[in-house]
């Protein structure tokens, strides 16, 4: 088994050597688990994707659409973890997390909100594929299948790291 020292971006504080319970996407860095479920959800192929994501900004603030022809995945991706880490959360709260502040010139900064047109689209499929519901009071939930498919990713992406630690580790014991 790697040392903890050896496991980079994973959160080392949280890992045990014997992890009780299996790995959860909480164990995992967020940009490692959000690209490889956003992997995950483009070879599905179950993700409705919209006409207009490609002409469309994510924010009335930004200047341009997103460069990378994988957003859409990385946004619905990135959604879900929001759903599993705060159940009940909905359209209203995520534009908040996904706004930034709008260049006023020379005034100062003043923050906007992320699109809701987007974000509601992303729910929507992620609710048609069955991963998320709508919770009892207001916005979003994650499902037991949705629970199911982000901590078998996690556990991907574990699973990699500490192997690819593991490797390192090896080299740098030979180079010694």
């Amino acid at each position: 088994m790697a040392s903890y020292q050896s496991l980079g971006p994973i959160k080392e504080h949280r890992y045990k050597e014997k992890h009780v319970g299996g790995v959860t996407l909480k164990d995992v860095e967020s940009h490692l688990w959000v690209t490889e479920f956003a992997a995950f959800l483009k070879k599905s192929g179950k993700l409705p994707i919209p006409k207009w994501t490609d002409i469309v900004k994510t924010a009335t603030f930004k200047e341009l659409p997103p460069k990378e022809q994988d957003w859409y995945y990385i946004r619905t991706a990135a959604v879900l973890r929001r759903i599993y880490l705060r159940q009940g959360v909905g359209c209203g709260a995520l534009r908040k997390i996904y706004g930034g502040r709008i260049n006023r010139g020379s005034a100062p900064h003043h923050h906007k909100d992320a699109s809701a047109s987007i974000l509601r689209s992303s729910m929507k499929g992620l609710e048609a594929m069955k991963l998320v519901a709508k919770h009892p009071d207001g916005g979003r939930m994650i499902t037991s299948a949705g629970r199911r498919d982000a901590d078998r990713i996690a556990s991907q992406v574990m699973a990699a790291h500490v192997a690819s630690a593991s490797v390192i580790d090896a080299q740098d014991e030979a180079e010694e």
